[in-house]
């Protein structure tokens, strides 16, 4: 938590602080796509904030503004950093889950907006499939991406963080743009979206064709082209190489289903927002099922195994927003 101010300085309410560090730990992941990395930069940024003088912090008009620029440069520097680690990373690398209901924090009312069409609502920004297709975009592309389409800041306000032009921060945004949608597959976009309920349906489908150990049910649950994709992080057992078709996704479930300990169960929990599964062990969740559906059918799985990223399902911690 931050350090408190001085005596004699105003303290916001603890609700006021809850509310505004959990906003700035829900933009920080958006940007990271680790909640540790994001508790680190929101901590970042509140020592920064305490190591000015009373008259320096005095003489900043908008404290919640402060503290989203200082933020977002922590997060674009960290960006940097991170995508060469990555790069040295054992296996496939996919942003931490988050378990539970996420509780969201709105954007800014009145702010310009993109397209309607192209416009990121701030629940679909933390959805896995999401989060997956942030980790292709520059840091640059990802900050005002983010900033703009999804927390509703102007271009000039995203200049100051970027540390380039308007204009040039716009071109950012609008590549970042491209990208996502590049991301949706043809069959994707030709399926129409699922509902909540259906996207449940089918999750649950999936889990009991699996647990049932039946095959022909688990490929017609999955598209044709559907790719599993799994993160270990060299901590935790899991296939080394995304798998691509859903006949074979479907023949390696049945695998993972037979060498399954009697002590591990499979649960239905809710990631990022969306439905999802993940497989306990002892008490402990040792794995999280995330996935992407399309219609009645899944289109990707995403595996994470790593317990580093699984930190945050140790129950009674929190979600981030």
């Amino acid at each position: 938590m931050p350090t408190p101010p001085e005596p004699g300085r105003p303290e916001p309410s603890d609700d006021e602080t809850l509310s505004q560090r959990r906003q700035l730990v829900g933009l920080a992941y958006r940007l990271l796509g680790s909640v540790a990395e994001a508790e680190d930069a929101v901590q970042e940024t509140y020592s920064r904030w305490y190591a000015l003088s009373p008259q320096q912090r005095d003489a900043i008009d908008n404290h919640d503004a402060w503290l989203t620029t200082v933020t977002g440069r922590v997060c674009l520097n960290l960006l940097g950093s991170a995508r060469a680690r990555r790069e040295t990373y054992v296996g496939e690398w996919i942003p931490e889950p988050l378990p539970g209901q996420t509780r969201w924090v709105s954007g800014r009312p009145g702010a310009a907006v993109v397209d309607p069409a192209d416009r990121v609502t701030l629940d679909e920004s933390v959805h896995l499939a999401f989060m997956v297709v942030l980790e292709s975009m520059t840091p640059a592309e990802r900050v005002a991406f983010i900033l703009h389409d999804v927390f509703c800041h102007t271009f000039a306000e995203v200049a100051e963080i970027v540390g380039r032009t308007p204009a040039a921060c716009r071109q950012l945004a609008s590549s970042a743009r491209r990208r996502v949608r590049a991301s949706r597959s043809p069959g994707t976009a030709a399926r129409s979206p699922a509902s909540a309920a259906q996207r449940a349906g089918v999750v649950r489908e999936f889990k009991q064709a699996w647990e049932a150990k039946d095959i022909d049910a688990l490929v017609g649950l999955l598209d044709p082209a559907a790719t599993a994709v799994a993160d270990g992080g060299g901590r935790a057992i899991t296939f080394p190489r995304p798998i691509e078709g859903g006949e074979r996704i479907a023949a390696a479930w049945i695998e993972i289903a037979r060498r399954k300990p009697d002590s591990m169960t499979f649960l239905e929990r809710t990631v990022n927002g969306q439905p999802g599964v993940v497989a306990q062990q002892d008490g402990a969740v040792v794995t999280v099922f995330a996935f992407d559906v399309s219609g009645d059918r899944i289109q990707h799985i995403w595996v994470v195994r790593n317990p580093e990223k699984l930190r945050h399902w140790t129950v009674g911690r929190d979600a981030v927003p």
